[in-house]
């Protein structure tokens, strides 16, 4: 599967039926050894988007449970 195949895809998580971001708005963390994606590092912000950067989310490739069509969805 190919990023651009991912991207804009909804990560939410299963525990907690909550949206965390998308994943289009995200960064990867790649190890430099293996070229392997280690995890998504996903921005949240106050006020519908309009707000600054409060705090990060990190989300682990291992925590992803499946992919599917329009969302990502992660166990925390």
């Amino acid at each position: 599967m190919r990023l651009s195949e991912i991207s804009n895809k909804e990560i939410i998580d299963y525990q907690k039926g909550e949206r965390l971001g998308v994943l289009g708005q995200t960064d990867v963390v790649i190890d430099e050894t293996n070229g392997q994606i280690e995890a998504f590092v996903i921005p949240t912000v106050k006020w519908f988007g309009l707000g600054k950067r409060d705090k990060e989310v990190t989300v682990y490739w291992k925590q992803i449970k499946k992919i599917g069509q329009d969302m990502i969805i992660i166990e925390v």
